[in-house]
């Protein structure tokens, strides 16, 4: 393998890990990406909270998430030294609180579904949260402490993985990929807006795009559009909570990431818009309108920023990482709204496929030959339509 080129399609949060791990392995790696660090990775929340996502039916997710979790201090510190620069992970943990009745009765019901699973977290009232957390208003009447969930500034741990990777000899392609290019049996290639890449492996990380550039992965990913607000906390403001805080207000949810320095990151709407990166009147107002209630000094803070980004959604939610379609051809994309919390432990299972290795056992389930059953067969040859790889490779 040390021999082979690879090529990652992709320089989000997942592409830059998995790039960074293989070169790191002393194997040839090439990324290509029009704006490296960029899309959803450049506007996500940074989350790392497995367990305040639970939900059943989704046992598998949370043990991949668990199991990652577990591996992000290790990554966190490796990744600073290698880098010479701070990875930006938060370990103050996590509050989840709910404003009335119905919202208590949805994070009971979320309790003792992680009671049953040996998911121990704490409930407490309005008034113990406030002792946590003084920032947090009187419409809060009770929820739950998750100190294992964490969070990571994402545009910091991009800037690590960026520079940790290219110190490791990871090149970079800043060129939009079009298309995976085979020649019926196996993989030889990346077809991009510059010259043809040749390439032995490519690994597909390109986000919400990942279904345009392969006929195998066509229909397996989806764009699912969140936007998030960026707030700045100003002189004579309230002061920031240290935790996050994952709020349900009248049923709707919305999460506050604190970040160095008294920012504050706002989120996340969700709908299925296609591939529609623009923010809305009504996304920001929601969000807002809903932080305040739980956090009601934010009203005094300056809103620096509004983005949108497109997450990349499977049919089951979990992700698919593995081998698909001719040979030579690895997938590490939809991972939904868990690409910051995945990133470790997709990165090892990436590097355990690239040398011939199972993956790490949370990760089996993950394996896209549990969805590609219907998709469309490999083996077309190198000429795709045009319409198959229109898409830039611009957002992950």
């Amino acid at each position: 393998m040390t021999k082979s080129r690879l090529a990652f399609i992709g320089a989000g949060v997942i592409g830059l890990s998995c790039a960074w791990r293989a070169a790191s392995a002393g194997l040839r790696v090439t990324v290509v990406d029009p704006a490296p660090a960029s899309g959803a990775s450049w506007v996500a929340g940074g989350m790392l909270a497995p367990v305040t996502e639970a939900w059943p039916g989704e046992e598998a997710l949370l043990e991949l998430g668990v199991e990652s979790v577990r591996r992000w201090p290790g990554f966190a510190e490796e990744l600073g030294v290698a880098a010479g620069q701070s990875a930006g992970l938060r370990t103050e943990g996590t509050v989840v609180v709910a404003t009335g009745s119905g919202d208590r009765a949805e994070l009971d019901t979320l309790a003792d579904y992680l009671a049953r699973l040996g998911r121990a977290v704490e409930r407490l009232s309005g008034r113990e949260l406030r002792r946590l957390e003084p920032a947090l208003g009187p419409d809060v009447r009770g929820g739950l402490s998750v100190p294992g969930d964490l969070a990571v500034d994402n545009r910091m741990l991009l800037a690590a993985l960026r520079t940790a990777a290219e110190r490791a000899g990871a090149t970079f392609v800043e060129s939009a990929a079009r298309a995976v290019l085979d020649d019926g049996t196996r993989v030889t290639g990346v077809r991009t807006d510059g010259a043809d890449l040749e390439s032995d492996v490519v690994i597909v990380c390109a986000g919400a795009h990942s279904g345009s550039l392969h006929p195998v992965l066509t229909g397996l990913v989806r764009p699912v559009k969140g936007e998030i607000l960026r707030l700045a906390h100003r002189a004579g403001a309230f002061p920031p909570p240290s935790r996050t805080v994952r709020a349900l207000v009248d049923g709707r949810p919305v999460y506050v990431v604190p970040r160095d320095g008294g920012g504050l990151v706002v989120g996340a709407t969700q709908a299925e818009t296609g591939f529609d990166t623009e923010v809305t009147v009504g996304g920001v107002r929601d969000l807002l309108r809903d932080a305040e209630r739980v956090l009601p000094g934010i009203a005094e803070y300056a809103l620096v920023e509004s983005a949108a980004g497109l997450r990349p959604g499977s049919p089951d939610n979990l992700p698919l990482v593995g081998a698909l379609g001719p040979e030579g051809l690895l997938v590490a994309t939809g991972h939904h709204r868990n690409g910051m919390l995945l990133a470790p432990v997709t990165a090892d299972a990436v590097l355990q496929l690239l040398h011939g290795r199972p993956v790490p056992d949370a990760m089996r389930p993950a394996d896209p030959a549990r969805v590609t059953a219907a998709a469309p067969s490999a083996g077309r040859g190198h000429r795709y339509p045009e319409e198959v790889a229109r898409a830039r490779v611009d957002q992950r």
